[in-house]
């Protein structure tokens, strides 16, 4: 494993090895310890493979680990699921994907599970969405980049698409969009505002089909 942080190779270690004791706990009697730390060292790993700061490497490779221990075990069966799974993607997991994703969970109020992913995850979110969302009252205190995962894929019971090409894997029995939105990567606030106005009605439109299903 590469252990790339600002913290001591020690700390890390005891780091990773308190992720995966909580995680073993939080998944008792779902997964075997031996799953849950290859989990917790590949989604270090995946992380550290693209950030540019590693000051929070951990903190971020806990949350990750657990979703990723969370759709797994959805997507093979082994937890219960009561609400559908959409899935936004697009390349850089730093723009469309992320107001979609936040868009539908502020919408939702827990009647939808939502994820986010990267086909190539780089760098952070920009200001710019931060600030269109928060004028929503939306506030993306815990999203950052993420790579795309096979589980997640899986675990999803739509897949929306925006601007990565075939990136995506295809599983047979999922529905499969492709939503053909701006990339506001670079732009001003007035035209992120103009994505996020566009997502919030193709959102709230895929909402609706949901919860009516």
């Amino acid at each position: 494993m590469s252990r790339t942080s600002g913290l001591p190779r020690h700390e890390l270690s005891a780091q990773l090895l308190r992720i995966t004791d909580e995680l073993c706990d939080r998944f008792h009697g779902v997964f075997s310890r031996e799953t849950v730390e290859h989990v917790v060292d590949e989604t270090y790993d995946l992380l550290a493979a693209n950030a540019t700061v590693t000051t929070y490497l951990p903190v971020l490779t806990a949350r990750f680990a657990r979703q990723r221990l969370t759709d797994h075990g959805r997507a093979d069966g082994l937890t219960t699921t009561t609400v559908p799974q959409v899935l936004f993607l697009c390349v850089h997991n730093a723009g469309r994907s992320q107001i979609a994703a936040a868009l539908l969970e502020h919408h939702a109020f827990g009647k939808v599970s939502v994820r986010s992913a990267g086909s190539r995850p780089t760098g952070s979110i920009p200001q710019t969405v931060t600030d269109a969302l928060a004028e929503l009252g939306i506030e993306l205190t815990e999203a950052f980049p993420k790579p795309l995962t096979d589980e997640v894929v899986r675990a999803a019971d739509v897949v929306v698409t925006m601007g990565c090409g075939d990136s995506c894997p295809v599983h047979p029995g999922k529905r499969y969009l492709d939503w053909d939105v701006a990339d506001p990567a670079g732009a001003s606030l007035s035209a992120v505002r103009d994505v996020r106005d566009e997502l919030d009605r193709r959102v709230r439109g895929l909402l609706s089909e949901l919860l009516r299903d």
